[in-house]
């Protein structure tokens, strides 16, 4: 629990003092994309390697 509220903290941080609106709600949607594209291939390499995918 205390890595998940210490991530939070760092991710409030980040855009505290971004400037304006449209940087910050740019780099907010970045980083969700960024996220959800990371989670994609973790589910996409798992998937292989539980259904005995060959990685020759």
């Amino acid at each position: 629990m205390k890595n998940v509220l210490l991530i939070k903290e760092i991710y409030l941080e980040a855009f505290k003092n971004l400037g304006t609106k449209l940087v910050k709600s740019y780099f907010k949607a970045f980083s969700w994309f960024c996220f959800a594209s990371f989670l994609i291939v973790l589910y996409a390499f798992v998937f292989r390697v539980v259904t005995g995918f060959a990685f020759d």
